[in-house]
């Protein structure tokens, strides 16, 4: 399976987890555990095959362990995945039966919320398994990571809107958000409070209805393409992956792309694409960092306001990355990978394999 691999050559660790009482089927993938143990959210969600579901956790871990690292944590990368439809098939013994096999690892893992799991639900992981984060505020955690993502995502369009217009604002500016569900909705928040305009869409009727009733003066388009064919200053993929690809990339009018997504492009190369196309695309795994930053404080004792000040360096670290990138003559997402490998590369020489 290396053509999954990603980035990096391997991972330290991938497990297959099932369950058949309770109906679980998971895979937990360990990217790197260079900078300390692997953080990263559990997702659920109905893949078409186990090969797809294996697909994402080991992309979405190998993005965990560069946050993790452009975001100046002690922490690796992991992923995991739960084959489902979280609708259907959530239920207290299946969410239990994994936090067992969470805990098997040692606290080489350490789980929190992705797409289709909640805070309620790392509270039941928590049931079982030490090494959980995201929990709800009631039970000592931080909460909904979104909050944190959105936060760090709106910090990046910040350090994106001075590098191509000189002022780190998005005043005046029409932000296109594709999926306003958990961290879409609060980004839309930001920016119409920075003095923006917000055209939107989403799968999901109840998420378009929800961001209206709050603010009646964002537009709505019927679907995707229909925003990557709006006219909009910044284009923001906060759905699922893979959002930038051959056909979506010619289309776009946006001059900037800065989402809160995960692993939006489609494979290697749609950088260059972008680059081509004098389009400015922030990596995603920089500037949706906040939330990582926001669960991993929870491992401390959670400090919200701390936490914030940590997710608000994402401007600056934005800015370190587009200032590489042009200096080197490399997209952004090369530079952000080079200055993530460095720092776990650095670190690897003097402890390569996290233990418990």
């Amino acid at each position: 399976m290396t053509e999954f691999f990603g980035r990096h050559p391997g991972h330290e660790q991938l497990v297959f987890c099932a369950d058949e009482t309770s109906g679980l089927r998971a895979i937990i993938a360990i990217s790197s555990t260079a900078l300390g143990p692997a953080l990263g959210g559990t997702r659920f969600h109905p893949y078409p095959s186990e090969d797809a579901a294996v697909a994402d956790a080991l992309n979405l871990s190998t993005a965990m362990a560069y946050k993790a690292a452009l975001a100046g944590l002690a922490l690796g990368g992991g992923k995991a995945v739960i084959i489902g439809d979280p609708d259907r098939d959530k239920t207290e013994p299946l969410l239990r039966a994994y936090g067992r096999f969470v805990e098997s690892l040692g606290g080489r893992y350490i789980t929190a919320c992705d797409v289709g799991t909640y805070s309620p639900d790392m509270d039941v992981i928590a049931r079982e398994s030490r090494h959980v984060t995201g929990r709800t505020v009631e039970q000592g955690g931080a909460g909904d990571s979104s909050v944190l993502t959105a936060f760090g995502v709106f910090q990046a369009m910040r350090a994106c809107a001075e590098h191509r217009w000189g002022t780190p604002t998005l005043r005046g500016r029409r932000v296109g958000v594709s999926g306003v569900g958990k961290v879409g909705r609060h980004l839309v928040d930001h920016v119409l409070a920075d003095g923006g305009e917000a055209v939107i869409t989403d799968v999901s009727n109840a998420a378009v209805h929800r961001v209206r009733q709050e603010h009646p003066q964002v537009d709505v388009v019927t679907d995707t393409m229909a925003l990557v064919d709006a006219d909009v200053d910044v284009y923001s993929p906060c759905a699922l992956g893979g959002a930038l690809d051959e056909t979506t990339v010619p289309r776009l009018r946006a001059g900037i792309v800065c989402g809160g997504a995960n692993n939006q492009l489609a494979h290697p190369g749609i950088e260059k694409l972008l680059q081509d196309r004098g389009i400015l695309y922030a990596p995603d795994y920089l500037v949706n960092a906040g939330g990582l930053i926001q669960v991993a404080d929870e491992l401390h004792g959670f400090d919200f306001e701390r936490a914030r000040a940590r997710a608000a360096r994402i401007l600056d670290t934005t800015r370190d990355v587009l200032q590489v990138a042009d200096a080197e003559g490399v997209p952004p997402v090369v530079a952000a990978d080079r200055l993530a490998e460095r720092r776990m590369a650095d670190a690897g020489r003097h402890r390569p394999l996290w233990l418990s």
